[in-house]
């Protein structure tokens, strides 16, 4: 009877050791897929022709701000659900819509892949689906953006500049690839830049004092003359006495942003040349770094006349949001 004990107990502890060595484990995802700022949109084809269609291309498609033509948002791919298996669920930016008697409207993580978002709206009539769509759209495009922007930065990380100009002028670091060079090197100014086939894309940084943009009522005027200004010292055109300024015949758009851990203002707007007929997008952040008693400026443009540029800014905000203040700067 002793021994029937003893073994009983050894039993038991094995089950225990057991049920812990085979614990949940993480289930194996493949890597998601699609270009920058796709979407793959789930749905029927006959309510991708109506008026359900038209209301996610209203969220979905609509035009980037601040950029000189309308571009959508996302680049939209539509299949009805029984295509959606294989390798077409890899996806990384998924929009699933569903007639059904349950009316749902959620988002999902690494359902098929990783890294993965799949918003899914459900519901049984067009003001079902058309009001889930209205009530999770916002959310959906910030998440959806979210693993874009983090999917951009995993792809240029690959290969990044060793040039030191950031943090030697203002004790910060970004990530930026390997292929932007420093075009200008001054006191309290950096421009690095990139040739694209018809164009360049740039990355400028500058400081201003803690104290600017005290007035909220012209906080916007504010940053059109700081830009105006500094284009004039800082980034000329291609005459003399051209230079940078804020398009005049409309003022940028402004966001509330946090950067590098950081409370700071988003300007989206569109540059031109004074005296001369060049333009093209910008995106600013003004970050409010009390810690060395500044607003730090980073601020990436691009020129590319004739071509698309939602996924150059793309680029280019996918960068400046990999800022990170060095201790002690």
């Amino acid at each position: 009877m002793k021994k029937f004990g003893t073994l009983s107990i050894t039993i038991f502890l094995m089950v225990i050791i057991s049920c812990k060595d085979s614990g949940k484990k993480e289930r194996f995802l493949p890597p998601s897929t699609g270009g920058i700022n796709s979407l793959m949109v789930v749905m029927d084809s006959e309510l991708w022709k109506g008026g359900i269609g038209d209301k996610i291309r209203e969220h979905f498609a609509a035009p980037v701000l601040g950029l000189p033509q309308g571009e959508p948002k996302f680049t939209i791919t539509q299949i009805p659900p029984q295509i959606f298996k294989g390798a077409i669920t890899y996806s990384r930016s998924v929009l699933f819509v569903e007639q059904d008697t349950l009316s749902r409207a959620h988002i999902k993580t690494d359902v098929y892949a990783k890294p993965q978002k799949i918003a899914v709206i459900k519901g049984e009539t067009y003001n079902d689906l058309a009001g889930n769509i209205d009530s999770l759209a916002g959310r959906a495009i910030a998440s959806f953006k979210r693993v874009e922007i983090n999917e951009a930065q995993r792809r240029f990380t690959r290969s990044l500049t060793k040039e030191k100009a950031f943090e030697e002028e203002f004790g910060i670091s970004l990530n930026v690839p390997s292929l932007y060079k420093v075009g200008k090197h001054e006191k309290n100014f950096v421009w690095m830049d990139i040739q694209i086939p018809k164009g360049t894309m740039n990355i400028v940084a500058y400081a201003m004092p803690w104290n600017s943009f005290a007035n909220d009522s012209t906080f916007v005027s504010d940053i059109v003359k700081m830009r105006d200004s500094i284009g004039k010292k800082y980034v000329p055109g291609p005459y003399e006495k051209t230079f940078m300024i804020t398009e005049k015949a409309f003022s940028p758009y402004i966001f509330p942003a946090q950067i590098g851990g950081k409370k700071a203002a988003e300007a989206r707007g569109v540059w031109e040349i004074s005296g001369y007929p060049m333009a093209g997008p910008f995106i600013t952040y003004i970050i409010n770094d009390k810690e060395n008693n500044r607003k730090l400026v980073l601020e990436g443009f691009t020129f590319a006349p004739s071509e698309e540029k939602r996924d150059y800014m793309f680029e280019l905000e996918a960068i400046l949001r990999t800022v990170k203040f060095n201790q002690g700067s």
